[in-house]
């Protein structure tokens, strides 16, 4: 089967459609032919932002625009939504990107961690083996590279011993041995994607790469006084979320089911991060000091712009993550020098630009 085919017929369920991850992806099946489904989470607000270009309403009613995306009310916590949306949409493909991914935060709430990210791929997979959907439906499930933890091996691979430092990375193991479980015990063409950093113009703002490139925007356009920051020195393998969910396709597309590492094979620091977005928001930053005494200084005018706060630091640490992106690149035929981390940069620093210069944040 030809990887740029498209998929005119295929029915995919999304679970975690509303996220970064889960919007890029709608887009791209869309844009291939799928007819998509989306589990929608509750929340106070209708969380659909990221997706409300190709998102129409159930109420609205117009024959003349064909509708590509369906949402469906339900959470990956509870197994009788997943049964029930499971055996409407019978899908072809669910790509299953729920979880509590926030590392920092799952130190606060390590039961609900593992309730999304430990049982939630269980109830997936146990509600495909109920409905007999194992010759149909094939399942990505979303993994991490938080797996491998404080290892010292560089760069982490498909067969690098996992070391996990998080309730989150530890309830990420628990979900990548059921899904491997199932796919031997049930046959269920289920795979995992152990997807390093990957970022965006889409992606939360409590995650440090947003949270960097909006503070340079709003600090250069005189609506922040500071950026604080945890540890300035952790180094990660940051990537382009558009570029990855094609990955994620393509693993499904796959003739057998395989776990794959997707990455850039590149880390960065933290305080990289931060000197290359600021220099994209017009600021020439310097740092000076060290550990908890390091800020980052304006050079024009020597304002301290960035400062270190303990607050940020988690209890346990990993200190750098760099993936091997060689087994995606040679059998998927996946290119992870698609977008470069500079022009990755560019990109959300231009969107935040834009965003704060409209009094959108």
């Amino acid at each position: 089967m030809s990887l740029v085919k498209t998929a005119m017929g295929k029915v995919a369920l999304i679970i975690g459609v509303t996220g970064q991850d889960g919007s890029f992806l709608s887009d791209l099946l869309i844009e291939k032919g799928y007819e998509v489904h989306g589990v929608l989470r509750r929340a106070s607000t209708f969380n659909t932002e990221r997706i409300d270009h190709i998102y129409l309403d159930s109420l609205v009613r117009d024959m003349k625009q064909e509708r590509h995306l369906f949402l469906h009310p339900g959470d990956v916590t509870d197994s009788s939504s997943m049964l029930r949306i499971i055996q409407s949409v019978q899908p072809d493909e669910i790509y299953n990107l729920a979880g509590m991914s926030n590392t920092r935060f799952s130190f606060h709430v390590p039961e609900y961690t593992a309730e999304v990210d430990a049982l939630g791929p269980m109830r997936v997979l146990e509600a495909i083996r109920i409905l007999g959907l194992q010759e149909k439906t094939k399942v990505y499930q979303a993994s991490t590279s938080e797996l491998f933890g404080d290892t010292p091996i560089f760069p982490q691979n498909e067969n690098t011993p996992f070391n996990p430092c998080s309730p989150h990375a530890i309830a990420k193991q628990f979900g990548f041995c059921i899904t491997k479980n199932y796919r031997e015990s049930y046959k269920i063409f289920a795979v995992n994607g152990i997807l390093f950093n990957h970022e965006s113009e889409r992606r939360g703002e409590n995650f440090v790469s947003r949270k960097i490139t909006l503070s340079a925007a709003r600090i250069a356009q005189g609506k922040q006084e500071k950026l604080y920051l945890g540890n300035l020195n952790a180094e990660r393998d940051w990537g382009y979320a558009k570029d990855y969910v094609e990955c994620m396709w393509r693993m499904l597309q796959h003739n057998k089911p395989e776990d794959f590492v997707i990455a850039t094979g590149v880390s960065h620091s933290v305080r990289e991060l931060c000197k290359l977005a600021f220099e994209e928001a017009g600021i020439d930053l310097e740092f000076e000091g060290d550990g908890m005494d390091e800020v980052g200084i304006d050079v024009k005018t020597g304002r301290i712009l960035i400062e270190v706060d303990p607050m940020y630091f988690r209890p346990t640490d990993v200190q750098k993550l760099v993936g091997s992106p060689m087994k995606a690149k040679n059998i998927l035929g996946w290119n992870p020098d698609k977008t470069s981390f500079q022009q990755l940069v560019h990109i959300m620093v231009k969107n935040d630009m834009e965003l704060v210069k409209n009094g959108k944040k």
